[in-house]
């Protein structure tokens, strides 16, 4: 799950100077669940992620495109990875599929799990604080957007 996922002004790992710094990867909200879900990209279980389609424009975000990389926090904001998307696919919420489904390493056996989990997230008041609409709801046509990703370097904290 993510959200607030990324912010494209953030800074990246220290590399060479004449390199703009990369965007930042945030899972979900800082807390239990991104620390969780940080662990699943690093133990490389969770090569999968989603995110509403809605919160890109909201946030005035690009869509991620194959190819980009971005810096994964953990919820006291360390980077502690970085991330190359491989692929994206923007699909209705009643289309995921289970394949997405397990690569998101969360544990969830099939789209029908990951879309209970989904909802309760994106239905959390948290989420809806975050989208400025406080009876945010999604249904089986709400555009998401699918990304497979690969950890491309693991950073250690100094």
């Amino acid at each position: 799950m993510t959200t607030p996922h990324s912010g494209a002004a953030a800074a990246g790992p220290a590399r060479d100077r004449a390199e703009p710094p990369l965007p930042r990867a945030e899972f979900a909200f800082p807390g239990p669940l991104r620390d969780r879900i940080v662990a699943a990209v690093l133990d490389g279980a969770k090569t999968a992620t989603a995110s509403l389609l809605r919160e890109y424009g909201q946030e005035g975000e690009p869509l991620p495109a194959a190819g980009g990389r971005s810096v994964v926090v953990d919820s006291a904001g360390t980077p502690v990875a970085v991330i190359e998307v491989t692929r994206v696919r923007i699909v209705a919420l009643g289309d995921v599929d289970d394949g997405h489904a397990r690569d998101e390493g969360e544990g969830h056996s099939s789209a029908a799990e990951w879309r209970r989990a989904h909802e309760k997230f994106w239905h959390s008041d948290a989420m809806r604080e975050a989208l400025g609409e406080p009876a945010f709801t999604v249904d089986d046509d709400t555009p998401v957007v699918l990304e497979s990703f690969r950890v491309v370097e693991t950073l250690r904290p100094r």
